[in-house]
C-alpha cells in the first residue's frame, strides 16, 4: 500500500511538470505586434535636416510586398517540438504599412517635413506622380520573416528583414538614389510568448530602418533634392 501511495503521489506531483513540457492544444495561429517605435530613435547627426531642408516636403509612398509568399500578411513560423509549423501573423498592421510608418518616423525623427498622404508608386520614373513634394520615397519588401523553434531548455529565434529604398526627384522625374539594406537577429531564450516574438520583429524592423539612413550617401543625396 505504501509503495502503491508513492506511486499515486509521484504521478500527481510529475502532472503539471508533464503539460508544462508537452504544452496545451496548439493554437491555430499567432498574432504579434511588430510596429517600428520612433521615440528611443536617434537619427544621426549627418542626417539631420538643417536650412532650407527644414521646408522641403517628403513624400512616402506605400511600399510594396514583394516576397514570394501564398499570404503576404504572414510574417513567420513558429516550429513547435513536435515539428508541427504554425503561421505568425502582425496583429495591427500588415508588413508593407509597418514599414512605410517606420519610414516616415525616422524621417520626421531627423526633422523633415513628411506628408501624411497615402500613396501608391510601383518605382518606376514614368510613374512618379506630379506632386507638390520635393521628394518621394519608396520601395519594397524583399524579406521580412522570423521563425521561432520550440525546444528544452531553450527556444531559438532567428527573424531576417531585407528593404530595398528608392528616392526620386519629384520635380525632376527620375530616380535618384537606391540603397538595399538588411537586418538579422538569432536569438535563445528559455520564454516563448507571441510578446517575445513581437519585440524581436519591432527591434529588427528598427535597425533595417536605420541601416537605410546610416549610409551617408542617402543623407547626402536627401539634402540635395530637398534645397533644390
Amino acid at each position: 500500500m505504501k509503495k502503491k501511495g508513492r506511486f499515486l503521489t509521484m504521478i500527481i506531483l510529475l502532472t503539471p511538470v508533464f503539460l508544462f513540457l508537452t504544452g496545451c492544444a496548439a493554437p491555430k495561429l499567432y498574432s504579434i505586434n511588430m510596429n517600428y517605435d520612433a521615440a528611443q530613435a536617434a537619427a544621426p547627426a549627418h542626417l539631420q535636416a538643417e536650412g532650407k531642408a527644414r521646408d522641403a516636403l517628403i513624400m512616402v509612398a506605400q511600399f510594396a510586398d514583394k516576397r514570394k509568399m501564398d499570404d503576404q500578411k504572414q510574417i513567420g513560423r513558429v516550429v513547435q517540438r513536435d515539428g508541427t509549423n504554425i503561421k505568425v501573423f502582425p496583429k495591427y498592421t500588415i508588413p508593407a504599412q509597418a514599414v512605410t510608418d517606420g519610414v516616415k518616423a525616422y524621417l520626421r525623427k531627423a526633422a523633415y517635413r513628411v506628408d501624411d498622404k497615402r500613396l501608391e508608386w510601383d518605382l518606376k520614373e514614368a510613374s512618379i506622380p506630379k506632386e507638390k513634394a520635393k521628394i518621394l520615397v519608396g520601395g519594397s519588401i524583399d524579406e521580412m520573416e522570423i521563425i521561432c523553434r520550440r525546444g528544452l531548455p531553450t527556444n531559438s529565434y532567428v527573424a531576417n528583414i531585407k528593404l530595398t529604398v528608392v528616392f526620386a526627384d519629384i520635380a525632376g522625374g527620375y530616380v535618384a538614389y537606391t540603397r538595399r539594406v538588411e537586418a538579422s537577429s538569432s536569438k535563445e531564450h528559455i520564454s516563448f510568448s507571441e510578446e517575445r516574438m513581437g519585440d524581436y520583429m519591432s527591434m529588427l524592423l528598427g535597425e533595417a530602418i536605420r541601416n537605410v539612413f546610416d549610409d551617408r550617401a542617402v543623407a547626402q543625396k536627401i539634402k540635395e533634392l530637398a534645397t533644390k
